[in-house]
């Protein structure tokens, strides 16, 4: 039985961009910035329907949205991120609430935990996000036990978000190594990916995006925040910056549904369930 995951990478250039990566991660603030997507996540979470003393895994966990409610619900929580502060977040969250939770450093394409360890494998806009998808589709299915599930929240393309992304991209494109994460959010690719090893259903959903305060305030939000964002704005001048921050604002009031000075967006994700075959 592998103990760790048999897929950590060995080429000079990837390994560099994974550093660059994690530095992206690491250098916003997303507890501050998750708090606004805590209602999604709640929602995520409570289509699981976590039973008491299951074992889950949630990779890409962020400051711990779905794992530290989970664990308050009776789970044997492990969650795993790749930047240590995030991780750092998550503990401090759960003894805060006075939860047994675990949180590792760690990556989504080379997991350190046993084959068939975990009954629920789950990753909320999150392990979408790792350059190798194959590699990542590897490690969740061996790490979950036959018959258990993945369940993922993935961007689509067509969507709010993917939207984003691709605004962002032009003013500040990503590494060509970088396999474009709302990949993941479409059906045919999740098949391919998952499909030989699990049953899959998936579903096509909103995830409410939701501000007190104006859709420019929400660009400056991602920019100060985001660790993507923040970096796309790095990447660029003055007025690159300025051009960026200008059609990033007109994205989100285009589809602005708040009438009270906030700002509403809802953001499509595919709902990816996996039932790992036996």
């Amino acid at each position: 039985m592998s103990t760790t995951g048999s897929t950590t990478a060995t080429d000079p250039e990837m390994q560099a961009l994974k550093q660059r990566l994690k530095a992206t991660w690491e250098s916003g603030d997303y507890g501050a910035f998750a708090v606004y997507l805590e209602r999604g996540a709640a929602e995520f979470l409570e289509r699981l329907d976590v039973e008491p003393g299951t074992r889950m895994l949630d990779v890409a966990c962020g400051a711990g949205q779905i794992s530290v409610p989970a664990a308050r619900a009776g789970a044997r929580v492990t969650g795993v991120d790749l930047a240590a502060n995030l991780v750092d977040q998550a503990q401090a969250r759960a003894r805060e609430e006075g939860v047994d939770a675990r949180f590792d450093a760690g990556d989504a394409e080379a997991l350190p935990y046993d084959d068939a360890s975990f009954d629920l494998v789950t990753s909320l806009i999150g392990a979408q996000f790792a350059p190798r998808p194959d590699r990542v589709a590897e490690e969740l299915l061996r790490v979950c036990r036959p018959g258990g599930r993945i369940v993922m929240g993935n961007w689509t393309p067509e969507g709010f978000v993917g939207g984003m992304f691709g605004i962002i991209g032009r003013h500040a494109p990503p590494s060509p190594l970088m396999a474009p994460p709302v990949q993941w959010g479409d059906e045919a690719t999740v098949q391919e990916r998952l499909g030989q090893g699990a049953a899959l259903t998936l579903t096509r959903r909103d995830y409410p995006l939701e501000y007190p305060f104006g859709p420019a305030a929400v660009v400056d939000l991602f920019r100060d925040y985001y660790g993507p964002a923040q970096k796309a704005f790095a990447a660029l001048d003055e007025a690159g910056g300025s051009a960026l921050h200008e059609e990033l604002t007109q994205h989100w009031q285009s589809h602005n549904r708040a009438r009270n000075g906030g700002t509403h967006c809802d953001a499509e994700y595919l709902e990816v369930v996996a039932h790992r075959h036996g």
